[in-house]
């Protein structure tokens, strides 16, 4: 089963905060859905580091990032 995360209306640094606190909940198997208005770039450098993968999609705005362990 996949998380669902909205952090679109938040103001930083909490949206990262939030996507990183969901990351360490995740169980095998599961992918992180976040919404967000914009992307968060600092994340995805983090993401690789951490040997997560991730896919967006969306326009300026309204974004959806999955996130997944990159063993899965």
């Amino acid at each position: 089963m996949d998380k669902e995360l909205d952090v679109s209306d938040l103001e930083p640094p909490e949206p990262l905060e939030r996507i990183l606190d969901a990351l360490m909940e995740l169980r095998s198997g599961e992918c992180l859905a976040v919404s967000h208005r914009r992307l968060p770039y600092p994340l995805f450098d983090m993401l690789r580091r951490m040997g997560h993968r991730y896919e967006t999609t969306g326009e300026e705005g309204r974004y959806r990032i999955l996130i997944w362990p990159s063993g899965e």
